[in-house]
């Protein structure tokens, strides 16, 4: 099987793909029509550049498709991502991926008329930030809810305080507290850099820190952080794109949800498109018209216009007016590094989603799920345990995992654990670890 990738658009998916991507030792190939921004990625990232239009058979045969495991069509053009793709796989490309738009051609009754055309995977990333926002509503207290196994484990970051009694302890002094039988703390955030906490790591005021723990204990981790679970009902969109769209039509059944967006005529449509949801015209730059329109009784604000700027300031906004739980869609990806010191609760980025959910298509080994955290550099993998080896015959402790990894969780059938050095993992066991980038291929060598 070829090693090389081809990606067709080097916008900011394509950049974050295939600086993803650089870490896995594969030979990267971006095609784009501009060489701007093709000279300035290779400026950046160890990576072959060919310049022109990926629908055409003369680049394509350049990019040397056919010899490509992947092909990833994410331009910011439904069209040129499809015809992209269905030429690539003709000329032997393994397997393809298009980024779309129109989420009917995501409707089950659709992927096979996709896959008798050769396209392997449709991904849309306003489909998956959507989600991720659910996600984020749900469980509104925490900044970050990853869930494996289908919720039997879940990840949850919350930033601590001073106030907070696990701050100046050493992470090997709370092991005392009986709490800590069935959570874990598994990896800090620290001025941008990701630290895997050992026993003598102290925990500090303004840590961003991820617990792990099995679904019936989440709760305990509020109740060791001393605070209560807010259940969100009142929800506030501002924006009236796609994303708005999705999301409100993902939230409006179960939430009262009130979108404001400023013009007229789309209001009109989003109005027939959505059941459920109050649609509002005006501008929601205007915060005395957003608190006119219920803003000091929402549980959560998104903030999913256009502008990350205005996205941020109005989420900061809505938080100093009492809402719980604000969300800002931003697209630089220089904002998602500063997100937990500006006061936002969470910031989404659709491309870095998307990303992410490609990404899990790419891993070697028995790789069945990834997850990045926003702004982190480090990524949850959840491996499986395909045959019997050293994994299975030595502890965790013996296996010379990386300093910069943690198997954080392991999922046996109805069983979760959150496992010690003396654990030993099973066949069929899922292995649910954190690693930084450099940790990749040894990871990747010992579940393979």
């Amino acid at each position: 099987m070829g090693r090389n990738i081809v990606i067709a658009g080097s916008g900011d998916m394509g950049y974050h793909l295939a600086e993803q991507l650089s870490y896995d030792d594969k030979d990267i190939i971006l095609i784009d029509t501009d060489r701007e921004v093709l000279d300035y990625v290779s400026s950046k990232l160890d990576v072959l550049t060919v310049q022109g239009d990926a629908t055409s058979f003369e680049v394509l045969k350049r990019a040397n498709v056919a010899n490509a495991s992947m092909v990833l069509a994410v331009t910011t053009s439904e069209k040129t991502n499809l015809v992209t793709a269905v030429l690539a796989k003709q000329l032997g490309a393994k397997r393809v991926m298009a980024r779309v738009r129109n989420h009917s051609y995501l409707g089950e009754e659709n992927v096979e008329y996709f896959e008798n055309i050769g396209i392997d995977n449709l991904i849309s990333p306003t489909m998956l930030c959507s989600r991720e926002i659910y996600n984020m509503i749900e469980n509104s207290s925490f900044t970050e809810v990853f869930d494996f196994g289908g919720g039997k484990l879940n990840i949850v970051g919350i930033t601590l305080d001073k106030s907070n009694s696990l701050v100046d302890q050493r992470i090997m002094d709370t092991k005392s507290d009986p709490i800590f039988e069935d959570i874990r703390i598994i990896a800090i955030l620290r001025d941008q850099k990701t630290i895997i906490p050992r026993g003598s790591t102290i925990i500090r005021n303004g840590d961003h820190v991820f617990f792990i723990s099995n679904k019936k204990n989440t709760e305990s981790v509020l109740e060791l952080l001393g605070q209560k679970k807010v259940a969100v009902k009142n929800v506030m969109i501002i924006g009236g794109d796609d994303m708005a769209l999705t999301t409100a039509l993902r939230l409006e059944d179960k939430f009262r949800v009130t979108l404001v967006n400023k013009d007229k005529e789309r209001c009109k449509w989003l109005a027939e498109h959505l059941k459920n949801t109050l649609v509002i015209t005006g501008d929601y730059k205007n915060i005395e018209l957003l608190i006119e329109e219920g803003l000091e009784q929402m549980d959560a604000f998104l903030a999913l216009t256009e502008s990350s700027e205005t996205n941020i300031i109005t989420s900061l906004s809505a938080k100093n007016h009492g809402v719980y739980k604000t969300i800002a869609h931003v697209d630089t990806r220089e904002y998602i590094h500063i997100s937990h010191s500006i006061g936002v609760d969470s910031l989404i980025n659709k491309k870095l989603v998307a990303a992410n959910e490609i990404s899990r298509y790419l891993k070697k080994g028995s790789v069945e799920a990834v997850s990045g955290i926003y702004g982190v550099d480090a990524e949850f993998i959840q491996y499986s345990v395909c045959k019997n080896n050293r994994l299975t015959k030595h502890p965790l402790r013996d296996l010379h995992i990386p300093e910069t990894a943690i198997v954080a969780g392991v999922i046996r059938g109805e069983e979760v654990f959150i496992p010690d050095g003396d654990f030993t993992l099973q066949m069929n066991d899922k292995a649910i670890v954190l690693a930084l980038p450099q940790a990749r291929n040894t990871l990747e060598k010992l579940f393979n």
